[in-house]
């Protein structure tokens, strides 16, 4: 049986486009909803393979409406899977209903100094820590929190929860939306770099360019690519 391309209706009537990114189906929120918790966080970061750049988490915590009404944040799902103006749209719409958002970054030197790993767990505190609501119950992508830290036996860690639960995928948005913003910054200060287009990924032109100029403050060194084009510009250090 051939499956139907027609758009299709929500319960609430709105149209569905078979076409569109898949949204998430909000079980874990509503599951945490019904034990009581209200102020369920989502936090997810950006930046994690760049090979410039900061390392960047959002937390967020949507309203309960959020979950029990679908057509208040109807197209919101992992970022990755987003245009940047939806990305841009999104954020605004996340920041200007949530009842907390929060944003920190992880510098390179910090990246270079702890490791990807437990940078991404400081990037997710310092979101969270950033928010002005202290969350009941913390929802994350794939990395959970290490014992000892103060949100950890409060969370619970899922594979891709940035497309299966909906606090998550707004952090996503908010995270990369501010990651972006940030390297455009970066990119008037480096220009040559093209920080603009790629944002610190390592895309071809990236690698030219390193080859050629070699890295900056701003890279990763403890990265190989960055490492390597270091090497041959050995007038290039990494800030202490």
């Amino acid at each position: 049986m051939l499956r139907s391309n027609a758009p299709s209706l929500t319960p609430g009537g709105r149209l569905i486009d078979p076409t569109a990114p898949r949204l998430p189906v909000i079980h874990q929120e509503l599951g945490l909803l019904g034990q009581g918790h209200v102020r369920i966080a989502g936090v997810d970061e950006a930046g994690r393979g760049a090979w410039a750049g900061p390392l960047t988490a959002a937390a967020v915590i949507l309203p309960p409406i959020a979950y029990y009404d679908r057509r208040l944040f109807w197209g919101v799902t992992d970022s990755k899977k987003l245009t940047p103006l939806q990305r841009d749209r999104w954020a605004y719409q996340i920041h200007k209903t949530a009842m907390a958002v929060g944003v920190a970054h992880v510098t390179p030197q910090e990246i270079d100094r702890y490791g990807m790993a437990a940078a991404g767990r400081l990037a997710m505190t310092r979101a969270l820590e950033r928010m002005r609501l202290d969350p009941d119950h913390v929802l994350v992508d794939a990395f959970p929190l290490e014992e000892g830290n103060r949100f950890a036996d409060r969370q619970t860690a899922l594979v891709r929860a940035d497309t299966s639960c909906l606090a998550v995928a707004a952090a996503s948005i908010c995270a990369k939306t501010a990651r972006d913003r940030l390297m455009q910054v970066l990119h008037r200060q480096f220009p040559s770099y093209g920080f603009d287009r790629h944002k610190g990924y390592g895309t071809r032109g990236h690698r030219d360019v390193l080859g050629e100029l070699g890295p900056q403050s701003i890279h990763r060194h403890s990265f190989a690519p960055v490492r390597h084009a270091r090497a041959a510009h050995p007038d290039r250090q990494p800030d202490q």
